[in-house]
């Protein structure tokens, strides 16, 4: 079925689930990444020279594309498993250091540096689309019924030219599709991240307290994630699991491309026949002189350094008067309750970062998104259904949206917040949750309701906001394509 221009499709036809939720029309639609520029992807404006000269040298070494031991591509240290062979390859959109690309690297990925005929031939798994994003696979429970929560590489090196001998299959994710034991994520965006590891806890926190009335009054909870050796406050990743951008790009490097090093010693599936290097694969230099002109930092320090060192993405300025108006009514209907638009760093070694204050519209803490979004993953003290507030910054240029890319559509992507549960019994045990992959339910141990999402009220507001292409819901989506 189709409607037209009657039901706010600006242009042409457009199918009906893309034009109605709940078998209600909408008029308001989701503009579209902008087009033009990318509003990213560049050093943090106010660096000195050789901070500048840093952040283009370490942005090559996350352009680097990894082979198994160097001899076709030049980066070292493929597999046995791995989801890309580049950091840029998924982080791409709009520039490097973004989200997942329009076409997606990872199809090519299951031939490429692979022999005619194969005797090994990789298969592009059926979630991964060539107009689709980027993902990685976790399995939620292991065969036993425990927990497993772990990334599931989705190619091996076997049937590579530069792996003989390497016979590693890839994982049954037919058979783990089949019992609903999959989950899936998208990269996030890695630039302005400078700012937001450089953000004191206590930041974070008054951040967090100084809303704790207005988001009571909505059901919203949040905590921040917290490191279990030392208790401050970890803030990256979509579950917030990861302190810093040194742990972030290692526990990255180790798991998307298998690249064992300094942060990550231990190579992932080291079966017999599929280890081709010492151990660590990426490390510091240690046969070139301090000081050398070919540097002495391994990748992942690079990686650390680019993420950290990179400008934020920058909004549309000057806005029109819908978007405008659009900030206002995110503020008004308590999305900004989460989405912090603003936070200011500590003090910063790197010239002109210290004191910042910066737009991430995130508040870097976990939230109860209710067994809509729930993925039953547990990382560090965030629950199956709890996940950090996404930052909105740069969204304006984003394809897909939400931890697994299951939309591209921005009005999709804020209904999803809305749980089909119950609201959230509050008790003392009431953060310790069940998993049942076959139902997809996830509910406290101590009660008989489900928990639902914190945002649920919140949506409730945006939809009582009048529709239409003129109309309050539509300034709000054009607000947040401005970002």
């Amino acid at each position: 079925m189709y409607f037209s221009n009657l039901c706010g499709a600006r242009n042409g036809w457009k199918p009906l689930a893309y034009v109605a939720f709940a078998g209600v029309c909408l008029a308001q639609v989701d503009p579209g990444p902008r087009a033009g520029a990318a509003g990213a992807g560049g050093p943090y404006p106010t660096l000195a020279a050789q901070e500048q000269a840093v952040f283009i040298a370490a942005q090559g070494v996350f352009k680097e594309v990894d082979s198994v031991s160097g001899a076709i591509e030049s980066g070292v240290g493929l597999g046995p498993t791995f989801n890309a062979n580049s950091c840029a390859a998924c982080h791409a959109q709009p520039a490097v250091g973004g989200t997942s690309p329009a076409v997606n690297p990872q199809v090519a990925l299951a031939k490429l540096d692979h022999p005619s005929p194969d005797p090994y031939p990789q298969t592009v798994p059926p979630f991964i689309k060539a107009n689709g994003p980027v993902r990685e696979a976790r399995f939620v429970l292991n065969p036993d019924g425990s927990l497993d929560g772990g990334v599931h590489g989705l190619y091996t090196i076997a049937g590579r030219t530069d792996a003989p001998g390497c016979t590693l299959a890839q994982p049954d994710f037919a058979t783990q599709l089949a019992n609903r034991n999959v989950i899936f994520r998208i990269p996030t965006p890695t630039f302005g991240l400078g700012l937001v590891e450089n953000t004191a806890d206590a930041t974070l926190q008054a951040n967090l307290n100084s809303t704790a009335a207005q988001r009571a009054a909505l059901g919203i909870r949040g905590k921040l994630n917290t490191s279990g050796n030392d208790g401050t406050v970890t803030r990256f990743g979509w579950k917030a699991q990861n302190k810093s951008l040194l742990i972030f790009a290692g526990e990255a490097y180790n798991v998307e491309q298998g690249v064992a090093n300094e942060v990550f010693m231990n190579e992932r599936s080291a079966v017999p026949g599929c280890v081709f290097n010492a151990t660590p694969e990426d490390r510091t230099n240690t046969t070139e002189a301090i000081g050398s002109a070919s540097g002495m930092s391994g990748d992942v320090v690079n990686f650390a350094l680019f993420m950290r060192l990179s400008a934020p993405p920058q909004p549309v300025t000057p806005p029109t008067t819908s978007q405008s108006n659009g900030q206002a009514l995110f503020h008004n209907v308590g999305c900004e309750l989460c989405h912090s638009a603003s936070l200011t760093t500590a003090a910063s070694p790197y010239t002109g970062m210290s004191s910042v204050t910066y737009h991430p519209y995130s508040d870097f803490a976990v939230h109860h998104m209710g067994a809509n979004l729930a993925d039953g993953i547990l990382q560090g003290a965030a629950g199956p259904d709890e996940f950090r507030t996404a930052p909105l910054w740069g969204l304006g240029q984003r394809l897909f949206f939400l931890h697994d890319g299951r939309t591209p559509d921005l009005l999709q992507a804020i209904q999803a917040h809305v749980s089909p549960a119950f609201d959230c019994v509050i008790s003392a045990s009431s953060d310790i949750f069940e998993f049942e992959p076959s139902l997809k339910v996830f509910a406290p141990t101590s009660a008989s309701t489900f928990c639902g999402s914190e945002a649920d009220k919140v949506i409730a507001n945006f939809n009582a906001l009048s529709g239409g292409l003129t109309g309050q819901k539509q300034d709000i989506l054009n607000f947040l394509r401005s970002l």
